[in-house]
């Protein structure tokens, strides 16, 4: 299981702040993006469109393997200052 954060016009979306997803057959955080959007549709698959990701904390891109255990992020751009 991986655990997966929303913040923001994502968590909007998806109608939810968090959620725990099995990991099982997703190798990177870009497949779970991919199964994310599948799973909640339009909105959020916009926002995951122009979204940043955190994996443990660390900012990567979406080829970046995942492992059971870990904590995805979902930061879509913020406004404001």
């Amino acid at each position: 299981m991986i655990t997966v954060r929303f913040f923001a016009a994502a968590a909007d979306a998806a109608g939810t702040e968090s959620l725990e997803l099995d990991a099982s057959g997703l190798e990177s955080v870009g497949a779970v993006a991919e199964q994310l959007a599948d799973r909640f549709g339009g909105e959020l698959r916009r926002v995951i469109d122009r979204s940043s990701f955190l994996l443990n904390g660390e900012r990567v891109e979406t080829v970046h393997s995942i492992a059971p255990g870990d904590a995805i992020d979902v930061l879509p751009p913020f406004a404001g200052g």
